[in-house]
């Protein structure tokens, strides 16, 4: 069993400047509830309980949240308003939370290394929250993937086809197709051109990473943008072994951007809210 899920929390969010000049992009709601919930949520659902967030300056606001907040709770309690509380009170009943800072932003490869001693010699999930993804009808992806691994017991990113002409936003992969939605992975690239681009399938934000990958990290040089990319170190674990690429079951949200999180919040209010 995966028990811990990273959480790389250390970003900007310069696309929703001036929201985020103070406030953690993770922070920002999705109708009631923030981003990083919904991925912690995910987490939880897998089993990976131990939620381990590599934070940076002026994140404080994430770690107050996963924490109770005697003040509200006394103001409130015995009303009506109490069960406005209710989905976060199940997180903090499940879950175990730690923290460590990433005191430079140099890249998502750079982030992982840094929640090395949150996670320890076990493989370990990572969940980006800029992408919500949600899955109605079934398990969340890294539940999907949780099940995946105990198959092929190696590293699995998680995959979906986009538009050719937006392949430059992502990691993109070049693999075998063994079956059904399952990838041996051949060749990573990030963020190509259209022209060098394998496939048009890409990496979004959850993955499950075995431990060897904190010593390719160490090893791996900068690349795009001056940064320690994570799909290089994994590109070098497909070479020494094996990396799986899933095709997962649900609808994805990119959140990091403005149209993509008007389009989450309005799919979530009209066919979730209310409702749990």
């Amino acid at each position: 069993m995966i028990k811990k899920c990273l959480f790389p929390v250390a970003g900007y969010g310069t696309r929703f400047l001036p929201a985020t000049k103070s406030m953690p992009k993770e922070m920002l709601p999705i109708v009631n509830k923030p981003l990083v919930q919904y991925g912690v949520e995910e987490a939880i659902e897998a089993n990976m309980t131990t939620c381990a967030f590599v934070t940076g300056r002026g994140k404080r606001a994430i770690t107050d949240h996963f924490d109770i907040s005697y003040e509200l709770e006394h103001q409130i309690s015995g009303t009506g308003k109490e069960a406005y509380l209710g989905s976060i009170r199940s997180v903090l009943d499940k879950g175990v939370f730690t923290m460590v800072r990433q005191r430079e932003m140099k890249g998502l490869g750079h982030a992982i290394l840094t929640g090395r001693s949150l996670v320890g010699n076990e493989p370990f999930g990572v969940l980006l929250s800029d992408d919500l993804c949600l899955n109605a009808e079934g398990m969340g992806v890294l539940s999907q993937m949780a099940e995946l691994y105990h198959q092929f017991r190696c590293s699995i990113v998680a995959i979906q086809e986009v538009p050719m002409d937006e392949v430059h936003k992502y990691g993109v992969i070049k693999g075998e197709n063994l079956r059904d939605s399952i990838y041996r992975v051949d060749d990573m690239v990030e963020k190509p051109a259209q022209e060098d681009a394998p496939s048009n399938l890409a990496i979004i934000g959850r993955y499950i990473l075995t431990p060897d990958i904190f010593e390719i990290l160490e090893e791996t040089p900068p690349g795009a943008n001056g940064e320690i990319q994570l799909t290089d170190a994994l590109q070098t674990q497909a070479k020494r072994g094996l990396v799986m690429a899933y095709k997962f079951k649900g609808q994805r949200f990119d959140c990091g951007s403005v149209p993509g999180f008007v389009e989450a919040t309005n799919h979530v209010y009209e066919n979730y809210y209310g409702k749990d």
